[in-house]
C-alpha cells in the first residue's frame, strides 16, 4: 500500500496533475505503476513511460501507460522531447531513486513543468543531481515528495472508493500472494 499512497499521492497531492496535460513516468515499478494509474484518473492525455527493462514498461501499459521508453537503447531525455513534439511534459515523476534519473526527469520537462521526485534512494546511495542553472529559466520546478502528501484519513478511503469502481487496479500490483 505505500508503493499507492507514494506513487498515486505524488501525482495527486504533490503536483496536482491537471486534466489533458502530459506526464513521464521514470522508472516503472510500484511507485511508477501508481503514478500511472494517478495520471490517468487526473485526466492525464499522455503517459510516457522511462525504464530499462520492456516487460515493466509492456505491464505498465494495462495501467493506462501511452508511450514508452526503453532508457538502455535510446536517450529518455531525447525520447520524451520527441514523443512530445519537442516541446517535454508537463510533469515528470522520478520513481527510482536514482540522481540521474532527476536529471532526467527535470531535462525532459516543458517551460512552465514540474518533476516530482518519489523515488527513495538505497541506504548506500545519496541522490545528488545536477540541475543545470538555465533550466529553471523556464520555470520549471523541482519538489520531492514523501510517500505522496499522504493524509491516511482523507487518501485511504478515497483510495478504496476507486478501487471499488473499478478505476485503480490495486490487485495487479500485487507480485506473490501468500
Amino acid at each position: 500500500m505505500i508503493d499507492v499512497l507514494t506513487g498515486f499521492g505524488a501525482v495527486v497531492n504533490t503536483a496536482h496533475v491537471r486534466p489533458g496535460s502530459s506526464v513521464a513516468v521514470f522508472g516503472c515499478g510500484g511507485v511508477g505503476l501508481s503514478i500511472v494509474q494517478g495520471a490517468v484518473i487526473c485526466g492525464a492525455t499522455r503517459i510516457i513511460g522511462v525504464d530499462v527493462t520492456d516487460e515493466k514498461l509492456a505491464y505498465a501499459r494495462r495501467f493506462g501507460l501511452t508511450d514508452a521508453v526503453n532508457a538502455t537503447r535510446e536517450d529518455p531525455v531525447a525520447a520524451v522531447k520527441g514523443l512530445t513534439g519537442g516541446i517535454g511534459v508537463d510533469y515528470a515523476f522520478e520513481a527510482v531513486g536514482i540522481g540521474t534519473t532527476v536529471e532526467q526527469a527535470f531535462a525532459s520537462l516543458d517551460k512552465g513543468g514540474s518533476a516530482v521526485i518519489a523515488g527513495i534512494p538505497s541506504h548506500r546511495e545519496s541522490v545528488r543531481p545536477t540541475l543545470p542553472m538555465m533550466g529553471f529559466f523556464g520555470d520549471r520546478a523541482v519538489t520531492a515528495s514523501y510517500y505522496g502528501g499522504a493524509n491516511l484519513w482523507r487518501d485511504i478511503p478515497y483510495l478504496v472508493t476507486l478501487y471499488q469502481q473499478g478505476r485503480l487496479d490495486l490487485d495487479g500490483l500485487l507480485a506473490r500472494r501468500y
